[in-house]
């Protein structure tokens, strides 16, 4: 049996960047499943993309819906193993994955049923576009017990502060994926021409035989530790604590769906063209937002089991601290989007008005890098101290705020359809500013003097001999004076 890893002690940096980094390959391979049909699809013209990013819509909707067990078991995991309580945290695990799985069936159940309803909400002007959509999505729907009990398993990893393991399981499933992809969509070898199909095709095999693993490595090899399903009795008590922790996070996330969803079908006034292309571009943030979202993860396990101990002031270390290594990471990705946009976007579509509005896309988005990354760090805090609500409220409110914005920005005679990105940029400019201060107040309340003290508020990543410099300074001018 694998076993977890104590984060209440130890160098800071190199634990939140040990755990971090699996984490983040795990992310970039969901998405890279994504992106890989992408690339291939691409080939195929802007409806086939177009097809994908519609139904992708609604893959991202039910994603968010569990992200109910996946943060309840992250949360529960970290915040028990921190009280030094493993057979609770075993009980959080097993609650998370048997309410994953209810979940994820009667999500399944609707999207098969309703595939023609939803997709019907684009309005798409091209008839092979609102067939491949359908089509792509009563495939996937198939997968969605895989596809949707894998981020439980992993939450419950995450929780123990071990992320290396499901970047293993996750790593066969990319791989069969990029193998599958073009042998389907293009029917290589003995294999028909699927086209859109056969992308839907790759996925589910793919995440099929990430599920077997988690079941194998986790179920029946104990790894981590015992679930011993036979020993399961459901307790209300962890039941609510589960949708309590990730309801707030699982809400957000959906109407972030919705909202996105209402903005596509603005954009839809202007074509077929503009949703291939904020598909793709959302493609392309997620490097950043993935990466973002890996080091979040990371300090949320960290903080929880801290939370746990009761040891505040290694949580206010661990969150600045991964708050300047976000800020680096926000840097090199607005110069990236603003410098090499157009051979990023020329790697997906190739068409010349495709590749013109992507490149504009990427430039709108590059203004609000650092503080969409300063917003998702925060939200790991939050949830790793089990307050998931503060985080939710500025989301929903923000996110919401998008598509009057966007409506308002995108009249003829101010900007056009380029005002319903600006909204989606500008809102995530607020969401950064506005969650960071709420966090560093209740640093400062939680500080055991009650006080916000510039000794408490300094970032961890300057150097502690220069902060003991700077302190001891300040110390002196006040015995001076």
């Amino acid at each position: 049996m694998t076993k977890s890893v104590d984060l209440t002690k130890g160098p800071i940096f190199n634990q939140l960047v040990q755990l971090a980094l699996p984490i983040i390959g795990t992310s970039l391979m969901q998405m890279a499943y994504n992106l890989t049909d992408m690339i291939w699809l691409g080939r195929l013209g802007s409806d086939a993309v177009a097809s994908v990013g519609g139904a992708g819509f609604f893959i991202w909707l039910g994603m968010s819906v569990v992200m109910v067990t996946r943060i309840g078991a992250e949360v529960g995991v970290s915040q028990s193993l921190g009280r030094k309580d493993p057979e609770e945290a075993t009980r959080y695990a097993r609650h998370a994955l048997v309410w994953a799985f209810v979940i994820a069936f009667l999500l399944a159940g609707i999207v098969f049923l309703f595939s023609p309803q939803l997709v019907s909400v684009f309005r798409f002007k091209s008839l092979n576009v609102e067939q491949g959509a359908i089509h792509y999505l009563k495939i996937v729907a198939f997968g969605f017990l895989f596809t949707f009990i894998n981020p439980t398993f992993q939450g419950i990893y995450n929780g123990a502060g071990n992320s290396r393991q499901p970047f293993y399981y996750l790593l066969i499933g990319l791989g069969l994926n990029i193998i599958l992809d073009p042998v389907l969509i293009f029917g290589w070898g003995p294999f028909p021409h699927l086209g859109v199909k056969g992308a839907a095709y790759a996925t589910v095999i793919a995440q099929f035989v990430v599920f077997t693993v988690f079941m194998i490595r986790f179920v029946w090899l104990k790894e981590i530790m015992n679930p011993d399903f036979l020993r399961f009795k459901l307790s209300w008590r962890i039941t609510r604590r589960i949708f309590k922790l990730g309801l707030p996070v699982a809400t957000e996330s959906s109407l972030f769906a919705i909202f996105a969803l209402i903005l596509a079908r603005l954009i839809t006034k202007w074509g077929d063209v503009p949703i291939a292309v904020q598909s793709v571009g959302a493609q392309i943030e997620a490097i950043s937002w993935m990466t973002s979202t890996g080091f979040a993860t990371a300090l949320g396990s960290f903080t929880g089991q801290n939370y746990g101990a009761g040891n505040w002031e290694r949580i206010r270390k661990g969150y600045f601290t991964t708050i300047g290594i976000g800020v680096f990471l926000g840097i090199i990705v607005t110069v990236a989007f603003v410098v090499f946009g157009e051979e990023i976007f020329s790697l997906f579509l190739h068409e010349e008005e495709s590749l013109q509005l992507g490149i504009v896309y990427l430039k709108i988005l590059a203004v609000s890098q650092v503080f969409m990354i300063l917003e998702i760090i925060t939200r790991g805090a939050f949830n790793g101290i089990g307050k998931t609500i503060p985080p939710s409220v500025v989301g929903i409110f923000f996110t919401g705020m998008r598509v009057p914005a966007g409506y308002i920005l995108s009249a003829e005679r101010l900007l056009g359809m380029l005002g319903i990105w600006w909204a989606i940029s500008l809102s995530s400019v607020f969401k950064g500013i506005v969650l960071m201060t709420w966090y560093l107040l209740l640093l400062c309340k939680a500080h055991p003097q009650g006080s916000c003290k510039k000794r408490f508020l300094t970032l961890s990543f300057i150097p502690s001999r220069i902060r003991q410099q700077i302190f001891s300074r300040e110390e002196n001018i006040k015995i001076n004076e």
